[in-house]
């Protein structure tokens, strides 16, 4: 993979080519009280940031995405038009591209500390204010864990940005979460070869492979989509690679990052003393039919500061806002713009 070592310049000289950067953040102490050594942060600027430092949209990358994959995105018919907004598009921890198990030197594999959502994003409010020294956001927005992040984002630092759009995210996992991502986990570390992340080859994880593909869209859809005699060439790309670029280490740790989501926490697990805690304008998009990310949690987050809700009703499930990008992206823009 090709990382793009740069001098951490003053903002002025930022280019914003979306060209991979990246942010040396130092030491960065975790909720669990470990620290994460050396941490550094990917990231990829889009667009001008103006002379006020106000228009800056902050987009953390989704589980196992990298900040390459959000450049599609920040584009004049996309989520954030880049003639308007300076897009900073963040690699999460543990993406392989920041600071992850698999890239660590000090820290390498297992003995790279669990983090979670919050650590997350208080490592992305590091770079946005430490680094880029921009002292204010007019949004945060992700897809699914990006939207975790965005959740994470307006209980964590309300008066840091003045828009929110989480999309197919969620403020904590329901059960049907939870049983997912932990029979991926123990896909992982049950399977032949694992060694504790101590792998001298890369092992066989077939099976995690197999559960996300199953949980991104919704029956009717893969059944229309790969009829049966196509099946076969559906399944190879499956075996082909289970965890596409990610290493296996890394998929872990983002896993337990998810499994440990829950922004009431500070809050007696109370939902509804979470939600009245933001400040920001938000935008929640959810999918009705969602298999991956339920959207209960994140619709009752939206009930609770009466925020206006994008229902995404097609049958691609978690794909949907691809599905329903036409509808979607312009409601989006004219979020931002208002």
């Amino acid at each position: 993979m090709r990382i793009f070592a740069v001098l951490l310049l003053p903002m002025a000289a930022f280019a914003a080519t979306g060209d991979l950067q990246m942010a040396a953040l130092g030491d960065l102490k975790l909720e669990s009280g470990e620290t994460i050594r050396d941490c550094r942060m990917g990231y990829r600027t889009v667009g001008t940031l103006n002379a006020a430092k106000s228009n800056a949209v902050l987009f953390p990358t989704w589980f196992t995405g990298s900040s390459e994959d959000l450049i599609q995105f920040m584009a004049s018919d996309g989520l954030v038009d880049p003639g308007r907004y300076f897009g900073i598009a963040v690699d999460a921890l543990g993406d392989g591209v920041s600071s992850s198990p698999s890239n660590s030197r000090e820290q390498p594999r297992m003995q790279f500390p669990k983090f979670t959502i919050r650590d997350m994003v208080n490592a992305e409010y590091r770079l946005v204010h430490d680094v880029l020294g921009i002292p204010h956001l007019h949004a945060v927005m992700g897809i699914s864990m990006g939207g975790m992040q965005t959740f994470q984002w307006v209980v964590a630092y309300p008066d840091f940005m003045d828009k929110a759009v989480p999309i197919v995210g969620s403020p904590r996992l329901t059960s049907i979460d939870l049983l997912l991502w932990n029979a991926e986990a123990d896909a992982i570390t049950e399977s032949v070869g694992w060694n504790g992340g101590n792998y001298e080859h890369a092992p066989s994880l077939r099976a995690v492979g197999e559960m996300q593909a199953f949980a991104l869209s919704t029956p009717t859809y893969r059944s229309r989509e790969t009829p049966p005699g196509q099946f076969p060439q559906f399944w190879k790309t499956i075996d082909d690679a289970p965890l596409g670029r990610m290493d296996a280490n890394d998929w872990l740790r983002q896993l337990q990052a998810m499994i440990a989501l829950d922004v009431a926490k500070p809050y007696d697990e109370s939902l509804e003393r979470a939600a009245h805690a933001v400040k920001a304008k938000m935008l929640v998009v959810a999918a009705a039919q969602d298999h991956m990310v339920n959207p209960g949690p994140a619709l009752e987050f939206a009930r609770d500061i009466d925020s206006p809700v994008i229902k995404l009703e097609s049958d691609c499930g978690h794909l949907a806002p691809g599905c329903e990008s036409g509808t979607l992206y312009p409601r989006v823009r004219a979020f931002l713009d208002q």
